[in-house]
């Protein structure tokens, strides 16, 4: 351990050694009981800076020129009892001044070495915060299992890790320390701060106070320049990333990705105007880039628009996946990378946000679609999304309305003079529609970097998104669209090049997806069965899934094409249960069993519906 480290740690061991009751508590009690209203109220008066971090070094290690700490520092004194979060620090050994991150885990996961890792590598200091208590660190890990041991005070396991604790309070995720804890809840319990009903017993107020001091962290490390400061998370971290840069003047840049837009639905008003996504949003002044793929669950794109109105700070940009949820490929998620290297660094700069238009009413009722990318920067392809699964405007607020998946058609756009065009052929003019347009860049020299779930990508190209423009079905009708897909059995034949319609988060596998069976131009009739014909060099383990239900057939290898017809009893999920019919189904994947992968990709033609 360095002499840094060995300060930390008699720093730390010094402030433990004080009696807790001498110590003052982090939040004042409730004024006659009487619970914060609204955001202002809940922060008013807290200073992330005041007390001591007692920082303490759990393990340290070198790793290719990185200095990687496992730390722990005071988020606050909690009903008596002090709260420690956990993380991964580092930062490239010997280098000064250097722009720094918090990156903030999902719900799932945990805080990454290999995330500060290639932060690292690419000259950016970073806190991977634990806030579950989950470390993934090659020396120093905490799994699910060893949260639980740490919960539970059992040292004398030889898997026993410090981690974050919580102390009174429970603000972890999967898994609690108390069964009964629920994440989003502002009910009163024994372990949560005051005795009513408050924004100050949910855990989101408490991971975004931590949040806070991971700051104080950062800019008290004599490498970090603490006016370059950054955030950004995956999922419920999406959350955390936009509540921290809403609540602190000293984020800069923020990314949130798959989270922090959607979060409206609170048990009260009090708490819509405290904790929400929408209150959060509404005070952030730093530049944001969204990671938002257009299907996911819960940074749903069609909060992404009135999310973005609340931004006070116009440098926002969008990254929006076709297809993908809670997943992404690398020429998305490699804005996150260049977005901070904008704004922190100064050594890259992000195109403008592509605008688009629709012309509604045409001669032929096929709408027509334009785009003007940056005019400063040449852009690869240009590629339209759209969908008539969209949700109709007065629904948009419902609780319990279900979030399909989303079927997005493509069309790729032509140049013509400053602008880019294509026709956006519909169904029908009975449903809405949305539409968005992508416009991919290439990069001077590729970039590296770990993804939403910390697996290490490469990037040639990147991609900046339009807003999404939203068109009820009775304005359709008023503009005359024409309908132009009449239903069809064959799903797709494999003729040229795939397109779109079909998405994988594993470019350099073969196997591929689609929405299209979700739309009723290639919807299953009633009593169909699935066919497909294959042709494989090598011998294929095939797998069809239709959602959580999978069927699978083993090809041999020949030089013939073979028919292989699946039934609905064919396919069935973990619990050995099977489809009754193939009409609820919403995706497709063709593909093989895992660990069993062929040499050469097999081909395919006429994926379709049997109809007796």
């Amino acid at each position: 351990m360095n002499f840094h480290s060995i300060m930390f740690t008699i720093a730390a061991a010094a402030t433990l050694a004080m009696p807790v009751s001498a110590q003052e508590e982090s939040l004042p009690p409730l004024v006659d009981g009487i619970a914060p209203k609204n955001y202002d109220e809940l922060w008013a008066g807290y200073d992330p800076r005041k007390e001591p971090l007692d920082v303490e070094v759990l393990h340290e290690w070198e790793k290719d020129g990185v200095v990687m700490r496992v730390v722990r520092f005071r988020v606050g004194i909690f009903k008596g009892k002090k709260a420690m979060f956990a993380g991964i620090y580092g930062f490239p050994k010997d280098a000064k001044n250097l722009p720094s991150l918090v990156q903030i885990h999902g719900g799932g996961q945990s805080a990454s070495e290999n995330a500060v890792f290639t932060n690292a590598k690419r000259g950016y200091a970073t806190l991977s915060l634990a806030w579950a208590g989950r470390i993934a660190a090659g020396p120093y890990s905490v799994n699910h299992d060893g949260v639980k041991l740490f919960h539970e005070g059992k040292t004398g396991n030889p898997n026993y890790r410090v981690t974050t604790d919580w102390g009174a309070i429970d603000a972890y995720h999967n898994p609690c320390r108390n069964k009964e804890t629920k994440f989003a809840s502002t009910k009163p319990t024994p372990w949560s701060l005051d005795a009513v009903d408050s924004p100050r017993n949910s855990p989101w107020f408490f991971w975004a106070l931590g949040a806070r001091r991971a700051l104080t962290f950062l800019e008290q490390q004599p490498e970090v320049d603490p006016a370059r400061l950054g955030v950004y998370g995956h999922s419920m971290g999406g959350q955390q990333t936009v509540a921290l840069a809403g609540t602190d003047s000293r984020v800069k840049a923020a990314v949130p990705s798959c989270g922090g837009i959607s979060y409206w639905f609170i048990d009260s008003a009090v708490n819509q105007a405290s904790v929400s996504d929408a209150a959060n949003l509404s005070h952030i002044t730093c530049p944001v880039l969204f990671l938002m793929p257009s299907n996911d669950f819960n940074g749903r794109i069609e909060d992404l628009s009135p999310a973005i109105d609340l931004v006070k700070n116009p440098a926002w940009r969008i990254a929006s996946a076709p297809h993908h949820n809670h997943q992404d490929s690398p020429e998305f998620e490699v804005a996150t990378q260049l977005f901070f290297d904008e704004h922190l660094k100064g050594s890259f700069k992000i195109p403008a946000t592509p605008a688009m238009a629709v012309q509604w009413k045409t001669s032929d009722g096929i709408p027509i679609a334009t785009a003007r990318p940056d005019p400063a920067r040449e852009p690869l392809r240009v590629d339209f999304y759209y969908t008539q699964q969209a949700i109709p405007q007065s629904d948009l607020r419902s609780k319990s309305l279900p979030r399909p998946a989303h079927f997005w058609r493509h069309a790729a756009a032509k140049k013509s003079g400053q602008v880019w065009v294509a026709k956006l052929p519909l169904a029908d003019a009975d449903r809405p529609v949305w539409a968005f347009v992508n416009v991919t860049y290439p990069l001077e020299a590729p970039v590296s970097g770990a993804g939403y779930y910390y697996g290490d990508y490469t990037a040639d190209r990147f991609t900046i998104s339009s807003r999404l423009i939203a068109l009820e079905s009775e304005e359709l009708k008023a503009a005359g669209v024409k309908p132009s897909f009449p239903p069809t059995t064959l799903i797709e034949s494999f003729k040229g090049e795939l397109n779109s319609d079909w998405f994988t988060y594993k470019p350099n596998h073969w196997g591929r997806s689609t929405h299209r069976i979700h739309e009723p131009q290639w919807r299953a009739p009633a009593g169909a069965k699935l066919g497909l014909e294959v042709l494989a060099a090598d011998p294929l383990n095939l797998e069809i899934s239709l959602g959580d239900h999978t069927a699978a057939k083993a090809i041999p290898a020949g030089a013939d094409w073979q028919e292989v017809v699946f039934a609905p009893a064919h396919f069935k999920n973990k619990r050995g249960e099977a489809l009754a019919d193939f009409t609820a189904a919403q995706i497709l994947t063709i593909g093989e069993s895992l660990g069993k992968l062929s040499p050469s990709a097999p081909k395919f033609r006429n994926l379709r519906w049997i109809v007796p």
